[in-house]
């Protein structure tokens, strides 16, 4: 009878050891340096980190499937305080030349210039950046807000408004930048913008997924 309770307590005492270990490890983990706490965020001119600050399009393609790239380098400002944040305002650039696709086929389609002289499909080989200016800041959430700006591309600027959302901030462990993060969505037609080629076999809405991160000056 005793070795069975002794047997009994131990095996007990083992499932427990069991059960706590990954809680154990889990709260042993580090924390991340960016955490989604708003009362992290200073007041003040914040610049876009070109390396982390990312730009996404995609559409339709022949009614197959969709495809998709990316415009990188973005450079620009944020101006922001936690305690007004109807008037933070965002200017960014986005080098439009610099466009990531997976095939180097279709990068040289978006990027060549019209044949015999005619207007190129897409771009053309030396377009100049895009340029998103906000005008307005609608919050609708603890950590959500629509931005209300002009997009200038392709030489055309037209109003977009954008659902972004606040993903973190913090002091980035490799420069010790106070770092403030975002994402957001945007719709679009590149026909607004001159650029229709193939619509509709070519979707004229493309969808923008926005990824940045601003770093305090």
């Amino acid at each position: 009878m005793t070795f069975n309770l002794k047997t009994k307590l131990a095996a007990a005492a083992l499932a427990s050891a069991a059960i706590a270990a990954p809680v154990l490890a889990q709260s042993e983990a580090p924390a991340l340096p960016g955490q989604v706490d708003v009362s992290r965020v200073a007041a003040g001119s914040y610049a876009a980190d070109p390396m982390h600050t990312l730009v996404g399009f995609r559409l339709n393609h022949f009614g197959f499937n969709d495809y998709f790239g990316i415009f990188g380098g973005v450079t620009g400002q944020l101006q922001i305080d936690p305690a007004n944040l109807s008037a933070a305002s965002v200017d960014v650039t986005i080098p439009v030349a610099d466009v990531t696709v997976a095939a180097s086929e279709l990068k040289d389609h978006l990027l060549r210039p019209g044949a015999d002289g005619a207007e190129p499909d897409f771009f053309g080989p030396a377009p100049a950046a895009a340029r998103f200016t906000s005008t307005g800041v609608t919050v609708t959430g603890d950590t959500t807000a629509n931005i209300t700006g002009n997009l200038t591309l392709n030489g055309v600027t037209r109003p977009v408004v954008i659902a972004a959302e606040f993903t973190g901030a913090g002091a980035n462990p490799m420069s010790q930048a106070e770092t403030i993060g975002f994402e957001g969505r945007a719709a679009i037609k590149r026909s607004d913008f001159g650029i229709d080629t193939f619509v509709p076999m070519v979707s004229d809405e493309v969808t923008l997924d926005i990824t940045a991160a601003f770093e305090k000056q």
